[in-house]
């Protein structure tokens, strides 16, 4: 159940990354829209390695017991 709910939020997290980096102007990266654009995708991608880190962390406690 866990496992679920958190590969669910990647791929929200994702979905959010995705969708941001459509929206980013490379010609004015901090102007309006493309800056919180590009603020959301820094922080959905840092979403994604918590979790995973999260993952990586239950793996491990499930084989030390």
């Amino acid at each position: 159940m866990k496992k679920t709910f958190i590969y669910i939020l990647i791929a929200i997290a994702a979905g959010l990354m995705i969708f941001n980096a459509t929206k980013i102007d490379l010609d004015g990266l901090m102007e309006g829209d493309s800056g919180t654009a590009l603020i959301t995708l820094v922080a959905a991608a840092c979403v994604v390695v918590l979790l995973v880190i999260l993952l990586v962390s239950m793996k491990i406690a499930k084989k030390v017991k």
